[in-house]
């Protein structure tokens, strides 16, 4: 089947990047692995989006990026589905709950007249074309031992593993297993209130969890565990950091599945020592594993420009930049240890169109954690509010170069960006 817009990956940036390309009238094409859209949001149960605010000392909760991300935000706020933003330290995040997420996100594809969605479905391959101007030409996907092959005009890979880019033959890139972004494991926990979780009650979680791995009746995984209250009828989201003792890599089936199983282990290890040992958790229990471990870095697209750390610590405004990056370079190389490098000033970095186009396959642009970045940019630019952002210019610059425009400019994506907020994305 012929398609204007092809977008792999329905995380925050394929689902931005999809609404955005229908919305310009492309016939666009959404393929998901998952039965749901929202990727680390969702299948993640990643509950909290970075990135979509200024840093500023000044008036709380000015948007970086109008446009996808901002009217995103918004709509879950109003629906209950959101809180914030919420000050923590020098930064402002949006918690969320991942069920009202997925609604949303099926709102707005169900919603978008051009656009047709492929949930369930997985790439098998990628043919590109001869010769010096190579294009992607036709994708392979599977669904349940169905296979289907689609051709389409323009791609982006929003993926998270630029997997599309790879099976195509563009260049990629990855940055030494060693110092790649650790993974997170989220699960949804039942049995104590809101205020078990006030300042007193985390205070004694931590001290009770240190005596625990001293005592050695707890993994020292546990010591970087994070808990936050999901309501005040009850209920809890944690998040446990993650080590592979046999080496780190987010392509690694061997790898992804013993975090999968490490994940439930520590986080079924620590539920029941909490129950056992902590003034009023005895009813503590997991009420939900994620689909997948939380993966933050891994394989990325070498586009015709490339982010790098210097650019976000000078606040670098590119005259072709298509997105805002604001979130600090969050640089989690090991798993309980976390470093925050902030810009200059807390000026905003400009993130160019060049890093979202590949530099060798002319139809291929790529949005989200997967853009092309030196690995410190990566820790800024992977987060979801910034992956609305990106995943928002591919999808208006592929709709633009389906039309014709092969060369789409910052201007026309900026122009084609305010026509989209007017028409509310549908």
């Amino acid at each position: 089947m012929n398609w204007d817009v092809l977008v792999v990956g329905g995380g925050s940036a394929g689902l931005a990047a999809a609404v955005s390309a229908a919305g310009l009238g492309a016939k666009t094409c959404l393929l998901e692995r998952h039965g749901f859209a929202g990727g680390m949001a969702t299948a993640a149960l990643v509950h909290s989006i970075c990135g979509l605010y200024q840093l500023t000392e000044g008036t709380p909760g000015a948007y970086a990026n109008p446009g996808f991300a901002s009217q995103f935000a918004e709509r879950l706020r109003q629906s209950g589905g959101a809180t914030g933003p919420v000050r923590l330290g020098r930064v402002e995040v949006l918690f969320h709950q991942p069920v009202a997420f997925a609604g949303l996100a099926d709102d707005f594809l169900s919603r978008s007249k051009n656009l047709t969605v492929k949930f369930h479905s997985e790439l098998l391959a990628a043919s590109s074309s001869s010769g010096p101007l190579k294009s992607i030409e036709e994708v392979e996907i599977v669904c349940r031992g169905g296979r289907e092959t689609l051709r389409p005009r323009m791609v982006v890979d929003t993926t998270g593993d630029a997997t599309l880019a790879a099976l195509s033959g563009a260049a990629c890139e990855m940055a030494d297993p060693i110092r790649l972004q650790r993974p997170a494991y989220v699960c949804r926990l039942e049995g104590i209130g809101a205020e078990d979780l006030n300042e007193n009650g985390r205070l004694r979680l931590a001290r009770s969890i240190a005596h625990g791995v001293h005592a050695k009746q707890l993994s020292p995984a546990a010591l970087g565990v994070t808990f936050r209250a999901i309501s005040e009828e009850g209920g809890l989201f944690a998040t446990i950091n993650l080590e592979d003792p046999e080496g780190y890599n987010p392509l690694d089936p061997a790898c992804l599945t013993r975090l999968e199983i490490n994940g439930r282990q520590l986080a079924r290890e620590l539920v029941n020592y909490l129950a056992k040992n902590v003034e009023g958790f005895g009813g503590l229990r997991i009420a939900a594993y994620p689909a997948r471990v939380g993966v933050r870095e891994s394989r990325r697209l070498v586009g015709r420009q490339r982010v790098e750390a210097a650019d976000l610590a000078a606040g670098c405004q590119p005259a072709d930049a298509v997105a805002m990056a604001t979130w600090p370079m969050e640089s989690r190389e090991r798993a309980n240890a976390v470093t925050l490098k902030f810009p200059d000033h807390n000026r905003p970095c400009g993130i160019p169109l060049g890093a979202l186009r590949s530099r060798d396959r002319g139809n291929l642009f790529a949005a989200g954690r997967c853009v092309s970045s030196s690995h410190e940019a990566q820790a800024s630019l992977r987060v979801i509010g910034t992956c609305f952002a990106t995943g928002e210019a591919a999808g208006i610059a592929a709709a633009l170069a389906a039309n014709g425009e092969t060369e789409p400019t910052a201007t026309r994506i900026g122009k084609k960006r305010e026509d989209l907020i007017q028409d509310e994305y549908c």
